[in-house]
């Protein structure tokens, strides 16, 4: 049987009063009063060692730290993180290596469910945080749940993060989106620029592609429900027309067609395997 605390590190929801959580939470408690009240800067360095899941070298934090269980919070080397940092560890919290924090930055993980009566109930839920090396996070700046940060991300105080970037630009406000890109004195390649462009638009991309799966799914549902067939040509005919209409430039047309289209094999392929799992399922029963 899974135990509440697997479903917490794996971003399912779990009851937050279970015993084990609850122990956990209040040790974790015990370390932060030990390391908020040390003044010797090595000892509360090794004392943050011993109660994070890794530290990969040096360490440095100003009091006060915050979190919830510090098992899942794993940094790389040279960290600094300056007065009152929080890290909501109900997922894992990774940050790499040359990473700086400024006073009274939050990483959360932790989130809540949307339903009042599941979240009335105790039941919790988060999602993982990822920040790459050499990243500098300002002033009373917020990570929400769920977002990853690439290598070099500078994020300006007192912004909301509440998506992820790639690497080497300057976020700020709220929400947070890109204001600047980071480059190399004197770099011009303009292949690098476009990449870096594109590596955004595909993050972009994959956020909607999930949404459009989400919403596959419902529709092989109902499909299933009404016993209709997967493939409706008249329906994907229609949508191609659309998107050809959408189109501005004359010569991404047919690529941009043939990229709908195939979007759309593998949306067939995808529903064609959850009607089989379904009909599988129901013969064994």
């Amino acid at each position: 049987m899974v135990s509440e605390k697997e479903k917490m590190i794996a971003g399912e929801l779990y009851f937050s009063e279970d015993p084990e959580l609850v122990s956990e939470r209040k040790f974790a408690r015990e370390q932060m009063q030990l390391i908020n009240h040390e003044y010797d800067a090595e000892i509360r360095s090794q004392l943050l060692k011993e109660s994070f899941g890794t530290v990969a070298g040096n360490i440095y934090m100003e009091p006060t730290v915050q979190f919830d269980y510090g098992y899942n919070i794993s940094v790389g080397k040279n960290f600094y993180a300056n007065f009152n940092c929080v890290l909501l560890d109900v997922c894992p919290i990774t940050i790499g290596d040359n990473c700086m924090i400024a006073p009274n930055v939050q990483i959360l993980t932790a989130t809540h469910p949307l339903n009042p009566v599941k979240r009335n109930s105790g039941l919790e839920n988060g999602k993982p945080v990822t920040i790459g090396n050499n990243a500098w996070l300002g002033a009373g700046s917020i990570i929400l749940p769920g977002v990853v940060l690439g290598d070099n991300v500078v994020v300006a105080a007192g912004s909301v993060v509440t998506k992820s970037f790639s690497d080497n630009v300057v976020v700020a406000g709220n929400p947070a989106r890109i204001i600047k890109k980071i480059t190399e004195e004197g770099n011009s390649d303009s292949l690098v620029n476009a990449r870096q462009k594109i590596d955004q638009i595909d993050q972009e991309l994959t956020r909607l592609l999930e949404q459009r799966m989400a919403a596959v799914s419902e529709i092989a549902a109902f499909k299933k429900k009404q016993q209709q067939p997967v493939l409706d040509s008249t329906r994907e005919t229609a949508v191609l027309n659309k998107v050809v209409k959408n189109v501005t430039q004359a010569d991404y047309v047919e690529t941009i067609r043939a990229t709908f289209a195939d979007i759309m094999k593998h949306s067939r392929a995808y529903q064609q395997q959850k009607l089989s799992e379904s009909s599988e399922k129901n013969g064994r029963e």
